[in-house]
């Protein structure tokens, strides 16, 4: 190949990557400023976990989802998320960076390894992503971050956060966990069943708000004591 098609090939290639980022660009814009506006029918999340069931023989349960809006979903219950979840979420921007320090140190000191994402990461996570362990769907969810905090109030942010959340096999959302965990609506939870609910969301899948072993429930103790601290959006 002659240098003059060389060149023609790379100025094509490179023409070609920048427009392919654009699309991408443009388009995950769209789907945020959709949601702002639109409540989701279902996640991404849900989609896939259907396919790997339908058509590669994957375990399936259906999933358990109802759409309630804000004023439909207890203050206790938002309480409770942002004191076990996200203590800074009306001062951060997605990030939150004094809690990622702060992780870091507990593990150079071998205090072991816990999680920092943000409610506006979860809420990208659960939304738009499936439930893979990837590099890429990091860098995904980071991206969604960024997006959901330039284009959604936190307000809209809590929101779809506490409807897509997953809080449990089959369960998905604030109504859905209210339902399969105490068989009431999710506007109707008290402060201990909020508080109940909020201690399992670091692992919904190892731990159960309908049967509590003694540390979720110390959680639990912990998270109430907190709530009282916290803002109702």
């Amino acid at each position: 190949m002659g240098k003059s098609k060389k060149k023609t090939f790379g100025g094509w290639l490179i023409r070609t990557v920048l427009k392919c980022i654009l699309a991408l660009v443009f388009l995950t814009c769209l789907q945020v400023l959709t949601f702002k506006f639109v409540n989701p029918p279902g996640t991404v999340n849900m989609v896939y976990e259907w396919t790997m069931g339908r058509f590669f023989e994957a375990p399936y349960v259906p999933s358990a989802y109802h759409w309630n809006d804000m004023d439909d979903i207890s203050p206790h219950l938002r309480r409770a998320v942002l004191a076990s979840e996200d203590q800074r979420f009306l001062t951060h921007h997605g990030f939150d960076f004094t809690e990622i320090r702060n992780v870091i140190d507990d593990m150079m000191e071998n205090k072991g390894f816990r999680g920092a994402s943000t409610i506006s990461m979860q809420a990208a996570r659960s939304l738009y992503l499936p439930a893979s362990r990837t590099v890429y769907r990091k860098a995904a969810e980071a991206w969604y971050t960024i997006l959901i905090e330039l284009f959604w109030d936190k307000k809209r942010i809590l929101e779809i956060y506490l409807n897509t959340v997953d809080w449990g096999t089959g369960i998905v959302g604030a109504q859905a966990g209210a339902r399969a965990y105490f068989s009431r609506d999710a506007a109707t939870l008290t402060a201990p069943q909020a508080a109940l609910m909020a201690a399992v969301l670091p692992s919904p899948h190892k731990w159960s708000a309908k049967k509590p072993g003694p540390y979720v429930k110390k959680r639990q103790k912990r998270i109430l004591a907190q709530m009282k601290a916290m803002p109702v959006l």
